[in-house]
């Protein structure tokens, strides 16, 4: 590994550290505030940001960074740029549960970055401290928090029947989606299994370890085709819309990519040109991530027919 990616690894250790104290206590819960992009900011997510201003202000003064909570910060002429979630799943780690992680990506600064600067990207498990970094062209490693080697074992699978999957729910109209996801439903939760997790980045790596053979997660793509459904997105996220912004899946897009595990937009479509800054809607990512191209294209297309449905 390169010296980034330590440093990444690092900051990773330092944010996991700073939270595992917090895990599961009630205090944890309690409501600090509301991050840039409208979401609820707890108090366990602030004791990350702070941890993360500090580090910026120590240790990397010359970097800037992009946080869930706090938005741009650091350098104004940055040498390089940090897409930041110092916790990916703070519900889960306010409740205690194993589906929460630091994720960390590296990019190269540009005027408007997009998905193909990324250059190295870190994410870690907070509970159980299991590790996948990745470099761009140089692959990914995968270790248990013992630094024992975590196998890379995507699924074979390709059917949708019988398929263990994930989803998200948090600001996400229910009716609408599951209309949407009618198909895949009804096709796994009896044979296979449907999850909500409540991370991102942590249903993708299982999806890299296998225990997963995807993660689906549309909406953005519903609003792109019935643009009247914002309302609906609005009145359940408080007036926002909270789907997964670029900060939650940039460390996890570049892993996929290293491993060669597929993860594109609702419609096949690659996600490289998409934005790396911005919370609100404009810059919110649908994804479908599995494991192996032929499930990719089946999951899509069930997925069009399920937003299809929704025309009716």
């Amino acid at each position: 590994m390169t010296d980034l990616t330590t440093e990444l690894i690092d900051l990773c250790a330092g944010l996991r550290e700073v939270v595992l104290p917090s895990l599961g206590r009630h205090a944890a819960r309690a409501h600090a505030g509301v991050a840039v992009g409208g979401d609820v900011t707890f108090e366990i997510d602030e004791i990350a940001e702070r941890h993360l201003e500090r580090y910026l202000a120590a240790r990397l003064p010359r970097w800037a960074a992009y946080s869930e909570d706090r938005g741009l910060q650091g350098a104004a002429d940055p040498e390089l740029l940090l897409i930041v979630d110092p916790i990916d799943g703070t519900r889960p780690a306010a409740a205690g549960l194993e589906s929460a992680c630091v994720s960390i990506a590296a990019a190269r600064p540009a005027a408007a970055p997009r998905m193909a600067e990324l250059v190295a990207g870190v994410v870690q498990e907070i509970k159980g401290g299991d590790l996948f970094a990745a470099e761009r062209g140089a692959g990914i490693v995968m270790r248990r928090a013992s630094g024992a080697p975590l196998p890379l074992t995507p699924s074979p699978r390709t059917a949708l029947d019988g398929l263990f999957w994930n989803t998200g729910l948090r600001g996400r109209p229910l009716l609408l989606l599951a209309r949407a996801i009618e198909e895949l439903v009804d096709a796994t939760s009896v044979g296979g299994a449907v999850f909500e997790l409540g991370s991102a980045t942590y249903a993708v790596t299982r999806v890299l370890t296998g225990q997963l053979d995807a993660y689906v997660d549309i909406g953005p793509a519903i609003i792109a085709a019935y643009p009247t459904t914002e309302a609906e997105f609005r009145r359940v996220g408080n007036g926002h819309v909270l789907c997964n912004s670029p900060y939650d899946l940039a460390a996890a897009w570049l892993l996929c990519r290293e491993a060669g595990v597929p993860m594109t937009d609702a419609d096949g479509s690659s996600l490289e040109e998409r934005p790396l800054l911005g919370s609100d809607a404009g810059f919110q990512l649908a994804c479908i991530v599995s494991g192996n191209e032929t499930l990719q294209a089946a999951l899509v297309a069930a997925v069009g027919r399920g937003i299809a449905r929704l025309g009716g």
